[in-house]
């Protein structure tokens, strides 16, 4: 990807090098619903809503979300770390 990519904006200040593990969405938070892509803006949820992505890659917080096609996208140029999940 180039830097002139419409979803990169600012990303680079805390993403550059973070560790992401691929997950379900779930309520993170006491009344959370849902999050966005950090990227494409991409909605995650669980079933309470409907049409929206149900995993994806987040920091081990599950404060950053990630979809699928921005994980791939942006791999490289962010040097993402990848944790194997034991569940």
């Amino acid at each position: 990807m180039n830097d002139q990519d419409w979803r990169l904006t600012g990303q680079d200040k805390y993403l550059t090098g973070v560790t992401l593990v691929r997950r379900q969405w779930r309520e993170s938070r006491p009344g959370w619903d849902h999050d966005h892509c950090e990227f494409c803006l991409e909605k995650f949820g669980d079933e309470r809503l409907g049409d929206v992505l149900r995993e994806g890659w987040t920091t081990p917080d599950e404060y950053r979300w990630i979809c699928d096609e921005c994980f791939s996208d942006f791999k490289d140029q962010f040097k993402w770390r990848v944790q194997e999940t034991t569940n």
